[in-house]
């Protein structure tokens, strides 16, 4: 189905490796792109559930925007276990113009499409996606 906003479609596999993160846990984090020639977001990227925040962060590159979900697991200040899908909006500064309208007016709909994120963080730097900031938003 196209983003009626940006006409996009959202390819299938996006939403299948999704709810294999959320039930499973069979990845640590996906990162989407969108795709300029077929006008879909697609699945960049999955990340191992044994990987860490510092690989989610590095698998994001420096001058493109994407898209990006990550399971944080984390403990509470009770001592429980817990885990949080968090949703990112990545937009760097260094990105094309054009790029950066796309995937600004897509991202509302797309994140729709993912029934189950618990928390949104949009960056257009590294800093503010550092990860005390994530664990700020877990409270």
């Amino acid at each position: 189905m196209a983003n009626s906003a940006s006409g996009l479609a959202v390819n299938d596999e996006c939403k299948v490796k999704f709810r294999e993160l959320k039930a499973r846990r069979s990845f640590r984090f996906i990162v989407f792109r969108i795709d300029d020639k077929d006008m879909e977001i697609k699945v960049d990227r999955l990340g191992d559930p044994n990987q860490g925040y510092g690989d989610f962060t590095d698998s994001l590159p420096a001058d493109e925007c994407r898209y990006a979900i990550y399971d944080l697991d984390f403990t509470t200040v009770e001592n429980c276990q817990k885990s949080k899908i968090f949703f990112f909006s990545w937009s760097p500064d260094t990105a094309r113009t054009r790029s950066k309208m796309l995937y600004a007016s897509s991202k509302d709909r797309f994140r729709r499409e993912l029934d189950g994120i618990q928390c949104e963080i949009q960056a257009t730097d590294p800093s503010e996606m550092s990860l005390d900031i994530v664990r700020s938003r877990t409270n």
